[in-house]
């Protein structure tokens, strides 16, 4: 796995769009709120523009991601937010200049395409965690953010008993794997695809939004049907975010039980990461170790 350098108060952070994008007053309002952390940043051309319900083409926004890696200025890139468009981009990717010029890159929900094929591709670290359009009042989701992203204090551990709400854990044992996954819907599509998430022996990270509970069910058994949640050595849920049905539908956390537990595969419950707050930074691609014992998730790999 390639080193990377941690930020630090004096770094730049490069912004850039590679899915959807917002009105420019928005943007800028967003832009603004984020700036509070104290960062320098540098705002890429395409962030502004629109192209349909993307912001800019497939090549400019490839263009302004191959950019910032590039740029020596530019100490990490934090994604302005996510919706649809990753994956159109993908092929016009820079990969050999990603490889050469290691740093965070940071973002979720779409941009979970991004986040495992350049870790898969590049060898290369990088952070399911907020966006610019993101809420940094939330005390837990600034604090990771920048406790990860500077510190890096070796070992990172996540510690469930203070993180999880009703601390629940399915077929709980010890494992240990690659952090890899994110948003559900984006696992789901990348299935047989060059940009497939590697599975087996790996923890799965999962959280979704907006979806009705019989879409989330659907989803789960597609990946079940598949083979691919037989590989996992565990399962990481985070929040699913207004995944209700009307008066006739499961409950999405009845879905996800009946759905998962028989699998016999351990599962931790409501990990505070994904479309709600808190929105815990984790870094994909790193080894970690779920002990049952003591119920913390803590890094067993240094990067």
């Amino acid at each position: 796995m390639k080193k990377l350098n941690c930020i630090n108060s004096n770094s730049t952070l490069g912004i850039i769009a590679p899915a959807s994008s917002n009105d420019k007053e928005t943007i800028e309002k967003n832009i603004e709120n984020f700036k509070k952390l104290g960062y320098k940043i540098k705002i890429s051309d395409s962030i502004y523009k629109s192209y349909g319900y993307l912001s800019g083409t497939d090549k400019e926004r490839a263009l302004s991601l191959n950019e910032m890696f590039k740029d020596k200025d530019i100490d990490g890139i934090i994604c302005y937010r996510g919706g649809y468009g990753s994956i159109r981009m993908v092929p016009y990717l820079d990969l050999k200049a990603i490889r050469a010029n290691p740093k965070p890159f940071i973002g979720y929900s779409d941009i979970t395409l991004l986040l495992n094929y350049i870790n898969k591709k590049c060898n290369l670290i990088t952070f399911h965690g907020p966006m610019i359009n993101s809420n940094f009042n939330d005390e837990l989701t600034k604090d990771y953010f920048i406790n990860i992203l500077e510190n890096r204090s070796y070992p990172i551990i996540y510690d469930l008993n203070k993180l999880t709400e009703n601390n629940i854990i399915y077929n709980k044992k010890t494992f240990s794997g690659k952090l890899v996954g994110g948003n559900l819907s984006l696992i789901v599509s990348t299935l047989s695809t060059p940009y497939e998430i590697n599975f087996k022996n790996n923890i799965l990270l999962i959280e979704e939004i907006n979806e009705s509970p019989y879409v989330v069910d659907r989803m789960l058994s597609q990946l079940i049907s598949c083979g691919k949640l037989n590989t996992v050595s565990g399962i990481i849920l985070g929040h699913f975010t207004n995944c209700k049905g009307d008066e006739n539908s499961f409950d999405v956390n009845y879905v996800i039980r009946e759905r998962l537990e028989k699998l016999k595969i351990p599962i931790i419950i409501g990990f505070p990461a994904g479309h709600d707050y808190p929105n815990i930074t984790l870094p994909i691609g790193a080894n970690f170790t779920y002990i049952s014992e003591k119920n913390i998730l803590i890094q067993n790999k240094k990067f």
